[in-house]
């Protein structure tokens, strides 16, 4: 989901009563806007602008307990939201391929194999919807961010390196080809990757988990680029890396470690173009994590590991504040 002066998050859901009250003050909104959807509101009384449901697009996050759903959180900020369905834009699957956008560039033949995966197809959706909102007037089109969790995680941080107009980006959650280390030993294997999401990725990805192939056997030890080099691409803006804890669900083999050795060793790229780094040393073999619930938010590269499983839902507050500050925005009230 694109948040911010507008921004991407997958938000939880109010409650019932929240909802009403959110599309009561949606609904005059409109209204002052537009007078004559004064008529057609009151046609359909019991019409919602945000459905009670969960987002069907797999966004949706439990919310972090005591906290406000996070749509709440970034209406009562003065921030907007905007959805993306990554199936209108590329399937999430194999067979997919010779369909979406990356079907439709292709005539709707099989890919070859330096094509987009779906990744890089969703990251490309998510610029047509910053072209549109950049064509409306009520959006501060500067301010856009773009936040996912898993593989909407990695999708979010492919975005931000790839599109230069995202001004902020939350990953959440993101694992091998997201923000953890692929060439690091450790959770899942880049070759689980190949041989399974291979889809995600460009078709060449799928070498580097070939034990026979015309280019011989390759690891993930033969990759050259990592993606502490995918983070260094979001530099100088805004770039909150968040993780949950495995006991709460936030599994393993995302290798939370792995993440943070990336977000360290990007660092030196953030500082060279004038940003601010974790504010640690650039040595990620001998820097350990941060305590859970110990954010890394003074530069314009963020960490913070919350207590929470596999959702970024308990740092969407930490999120908004780090981003206000950066971006200089009051809380509207």
């Amino acid at each position: 989901m694109m948040f911010g002066r507008s921004v991407l998050p997958a938000p939880a859901q109010p409650d019932r009563e929240d909802l009403d009250k959110i599309n009561d003050a949606l609904k005059e909104l409109l209204i002052k806007e537009h007078p004559e959807l004064k008529s057609i509101f009151e046609k359909y009384p019991a019409y919602s602008l945000i459905p009670e449901q969960s987002s069907p697009f797999g966004f949706g996050a439990p919310r972090a307990p005591g906290d406000p759903p996070t749509i709440q959180q970034l209406i009562a900020d003065g921030w907007g939201y905007a959805f993306i369905d990554p199936g209108s834009i590329q399937a999430d699957n194999g067979t997919g391929l010779t369909r979406g956008i990356i079907g439709l560039v292709n005539k709707g033949q099989p890919r070859k194999p330096d094509n987009w995966g779906a990744l890089r197809a969703w990251a490309w959706g998510a610029a047509r919807g910053l072209d549109y909102l950049e064509t409306d007037p009520a959006v501060d089109a500067k301010h856009v961010g773009i936040e996912g969790v898993s593989r909407y995680g990695k999708a979010a941080l492919a975005t931000m390196a790839f599109e230069p107009r995202f001004a902020m980006v939350l990953v959440g959650s993101s694992g091998k080809g997201g923000a953890t280390l692929n060439r690091r030993n450790w959770g899942e294997a880049v070759e689980s990757l190949t041989g399974g999401e291979y889809y995600w990725m460009a078709g060449n990805f799928m070498k580097y988990g070939a034990k026979d192939a015309v280019s011989g056997s390759k690891t993930a030890n033969d990759l050259p680029v990592d993606s502490h080099e995918l983070i260094a691409m979001c530099a100088p803006r805004l770039t909150f890396i968040s993780y949950g804890v495995p006991a709460q669900g936030d599994a393993k083999w995302l290798d939370h470690q792995g993440s943070y050795m990336a977000a360290v060793a990007a660092g030196p790229v953030f500082k060279l173009l004038g940003a601010k780094d974790l504010g640690v040393s650039n040595d990620y073999n001998s820097e350990k994590m941060p305590p859970v619930n110990t954010g890394l938010l003074d530069g314009e590269l963020a960490w913070r590991q919350h207590d929470g499983g596999h959702t970024d839902a308990p740092n969407i507050k930490y999120f908004i504040q780090w981003a206000d500050k950066f971006m200089k925005h009051s809380p509207a009230h």
